[in-house]
């Protein structure tokens, strides 16, 4: 292992995120993991029991980080409930402009694939997912009762809009294009909108 590295764990999960989000989980081997993290293979099995304990912790780890991410972007002061939540549409916008080729989002790279897989992965897809739309409807709320956002059902309206973004991120990967993407921003945008 690179001595920079401090913590190995960590290490191997961000250089296995790095592999899979470009190859998927099934096609990457702990081999070519270990090897571009420079970790031997018994450093792997001290951390994790096996691949698919390894892929619910790299699944964890996202949720993690995207969790956090998020908390800070919908907490952010002296801006409306409105404000927050487009930035946090305009940032998915983005990040999919910039990664079209190269997608990082392990939700749309690995909810198919795996589900079917590891029940275990399964539910950490599905608890990760679960979280993050119960922000969006918590600051959903939170607009409809500053006046920022139009009168919404929160839990609804987050869940339509997740699942309409996650399509739309599918649907851009396929096309090679972000027409999905930018048809979501109007929806979404027309939507929220008083």
């Amino acid at each position: 292992m690179n001595p920079r590295h401090d913590n190995t764990r960590q290490h191997i999960l961000e250089t296995g995120h790095r592999i899979i989000v470009g190859k998927g989980f099934a096609s990457v081997g702990l081999n070519e993991i270990l090897t571009a993290a420079g970790v031997p293979k018994g450093s792997f099995y001290h951390y994790f029991e096996s691949k698919e304990q390894y892929g619910q912790a790299l699944l964890q780890d996202y949720f993690d980080h995207y969790l956090a991410d998020l908390d800070e972007l919908f907490a952010a002061p002296a801006t409306s409930s409105h404000e927050r939540l487009m930035r946090f549409w305009q940032r998915w916008l983005g990040r999919q402009l910039e990664a079209c080729a190269e997608q990082k989002c392990l939700v749309v790279k690995l909810a198919g694939e795996v589900s079917d897989l590891s029940d275990a992965m399964r539910i950490t897809l599905r608890d990760g997912t679960d979280q993050i739309v119960e922000r969006i409807a918590q600051i959903i709320e939170t607009g409809v009762d500053e006046g920022s956002m139009p009168p919404l059902d929160p839990q609804m309206t987050a869940q339509t809009l997740y699942q309409m973004w996650l399509g739309a991120s599918l649907l851009g990967k396929l096309h090679h294009d972000t027409a999905a993407l930018e048809n979501a921003m109007v929806f979404t945008r027309k939507l929220l909108s008083r």
